[in-house]
């Protein structure tokens, strides 16, 4: 054993070689060590099987002991884990720079929250500090405006279901202006007389609240052709009430006239009754826009801080999203944080450990193993079936012998024992 230990040392003159081949010229020098080595020990031993077996576990031993004493070899071997470990702290810094990103991202988020948190109960005081330009006491304005409006909307719908209905369908039986106008039963009496007639004066107001809304809505926009738009809808309206009393006071004439005398236009503007008509159209028609208009406006003063609220609430829901999606990408750069650090560690504790080179051992066993057997063949005078007993049982020792130190059938190229 003596002689192999001195072939695994490499020689000083060769010190200037590359490393790569200095390394296989001993191998070389020791596989022959190996091979001559098994077939002396056979030869003094007569091929005993005990003393093959303390021979190989010998032979383990001074391997071993020489792998760890070469440390240029165990350099070499342990290069591929000290790669993968620089390649593993790369990651774990990309990992941590990562999550730092995230962590100032998350914090962002939160402060986000909480200052729209507070901007929402904040901004009820203080609108005008976030840009709301609101009177700061608009109910009371707003619940008058609305109180009067309710009242004239109801007379309006009477006004003109009741007025419709006189001007298109109804067959005057009175020449009086009041039942002319307002008949209680005008609705009733058109459903009577057909679906299409109660449709048509049913929704006969909704038209009219349809122009107030759309004079409320162009009042919003200071330009000159909303004030031609306002215009033509006030002369729409007054023109469509202008028909109405016209029609009228053509049925009240034609009820009280005396014969021989014929209605025209020039009666109708010269009649009471007409403008009469008129002004409990139009006129009231005109206070329901203006009341409208407040109560919109005075709304829209309240809804403005309602409506930033509401945005808030968007943008809190939005940030939760955001903020829910981030802490799960926390989560799982956290999980793999982790799982990267105990790589490191088990690379760090192979790289601290020894790399044995298992192809390597199992190639010197075998040769010592074939220099024993060749020595049973050639120099052991026995029987042939003796030989074969022989040699049968110093396989089962070479056989028990790897079992123990877990080298059978071991296809790796090399096992790390750590220093855990």
């Amino acid at each position: 054993m003596g002689a192999i230990k001195k072939l695994f040392k490499l020689k000083s003159n060769d010190i200037s070689k590359p490393l790569t081949e200095n390394t296989e010229q001993a191998r070389e020098q020791i596989r022959i060590t190996y091979y001559q080595s098994g077939y002396g020990a056979s030869t003094k031993a007569s091929g005993n099987a005990v003393t093959f077996g303390v021979g190989l576990q010998n032979l383990y031993n001074t391997f071993e002991n020489l792998c760890r004493k070469q440390l240029n070899e165990q350099e070499i071997l342990k290069q591929p884990y000290k790669e993968a470990q620089e390649k593993e702290r790369t990651e774990l810094k990309k990992r941590e720079t990562a999550l730092t990103i995230y962590e100032e991202q998350k914090n962002s988020l939160i402060t986000d929250i909480d200052k729209s948190k507070s901007e929402m109960i904040d901004v009820r005081q203080n609108p005008e500090r976030y840009g709301i330009d609101v009177d700061k006491r608009p109910n009371a304005q707003f619940y008058i405006g609305l109180l009067l409006l309710i009242p004239i909307t109801i007379y309006l719908f009477v006004f003109y279901i009741s007025a419709s209905y006189s001007a298109f369908f109804k067959d005057f039986e009175t020449g009086s202006l009041t039942s002319a106008i307002f008949d209680a039963n005008a609705l009733n009496k058109a459903v009577s007389d057909g679906w299409l007639e109660a449709v048509f004066i049913g929704t006969i107001p909704f038209v009219f609240m349809g122009l107030g809304y759309l004079i409320h809505m162009f009042q919003k926009t200071k330009k000159m052709i909303t004030h031609v738009k306002l215009v033509a809808l006030f002369v729409l309206t007054f023109m469509f009430d202008v028909i109405l009393a016209y029609l009228i006071e053509k049925k009240i004439f034609d009820f009280e006239r005396v014969l021989g005398e014929s209605f025209s236009p020039t009666i109708a503007f010269e009649s009471v009754n007409f403008w009469g008509i008129i002004f409990a159209g139009f006129v009231v028609y005109l206070i329901w826009g203006l009341v409208f208009d407040f109560v919109m406006k005075e709304y829209e003063n309240v809804d403005k801080i309602k409506s930033f609220i509401r945005n808030k609430k968007a943008e809190i829901k939005n940030t939760e999203e955001k903020k829910s999606s981030l802490l799960i990408k926390i989560d799982e750069i956290k999980h793999e944080v982790t799982s990267i650090k105990g790589k490191i560690s088990e690379l760090q504790s192979k790289i601290d450990g020894f790399v044995f080179p298992v192809k390597e051992y199992l190639h010197y066993h075998y040769q010592y193993k074939e220099g024993w057997y060749q020595a049973i063949n050639e120099v052991i005078a026995l029987p042939s079936n003796t030989k074969d007993d022989l040699r049968n049982s110093c396989e089962d020792i070479s056989l028990a012998h790897l079992r123990e130190l877990k080298l059978e059938n071991m296809d790796h190229q090399h096992v790390v024992f750590t220093t855990n």
